[in-house]
């Protein structure tokens, strides 16, 4: 099966589970070599550097522990968007070899935590792999899904898995938006540049 089929069994698959029960682990798209014609002559280091002068909020995409798991999973994403007014869909991505996103798939459902900007040290604990992630954080559940809703969070939006894609080296995931809420203003933590940031208030 090749990238856009494994993506459409993915959409068929989620259209057809129950909106509001789990879903089962999602096959992983198969993974090939990228051919020589396929390459881009761009060099992955300037690639990173450019596109980093692009800054964007930080996010923790979180989800229950799944049937047989002992605790919740989650991570740190900063590629995340919101898609669609009508139905409401958020989207994030992830990469194609991450070992939190088959938690999620099998949850079917997410919490996207926008982080303020005093929570890095919670964003770069989420950034660990192999880590227990949430040992000392505070949190609650939100309501549809029940996914950790982390304390100090400027926003949380509450989703179920609407859609996967392909795209390269990562996937895209749809979500549908079932809650959301957002705390008292507060700044956003930002990234830019390979490093945190804080709104200027000039």
């Amino acid at each position: 099966m090749g990238h856009a089929g494994a993506a459409a069994a993915a959409v068929r698959y989620l259209g057809s589970a129950p909106a509001s029960g789990p879903v089962e682990a999602l096959p992983r798209p198969e993974l090939r070599c990228v051919r020589d014609d396929e390459r881009a002559p761009v060099d992955q280091a300037l690639f990173r550097g450019v596109l980093g002068n692009f800054a964007t909020g930080v996010t923790v995409i979180t989800a229950p522990a799944a049937e047989g798991e002992d605790s919740p999973a989650g991570f740190a994403c900063q590629s995340f968007s919101s898609l669609s007014l009508d139905p409401p869909l958020v989207c994030f991505l992830v990469g194609r070899a991450s070992t939190t996103w088959p938690r999620i798939a099998r949850a079917g459902v997410f919490c996207v935590n926008v982080l303020s900007a005093g929570q890095g040290a919670l964003c770069r604990a989420f950034a660990v792999s192999g880590a227990d992630k949430f040992a000392g954080v505070a949190y609650d559940a939100a309501p549809v899904s029940g996914s950790p809703r982390l304390a100090g969070a400027a926003a949380w939006v509450d989703c179920a898995i609407h859609a996967v894609h392909t795209g390269g080296d990562h996937l895209i995931v749809v979500g549908r938006v079932t809650a959301l809420g957002a705390a008292e203003p507060t700044d956003p933590l930002l990234f830019h540049r390979g490093r945190f940031a804080r709104l200027d208030g000039g």
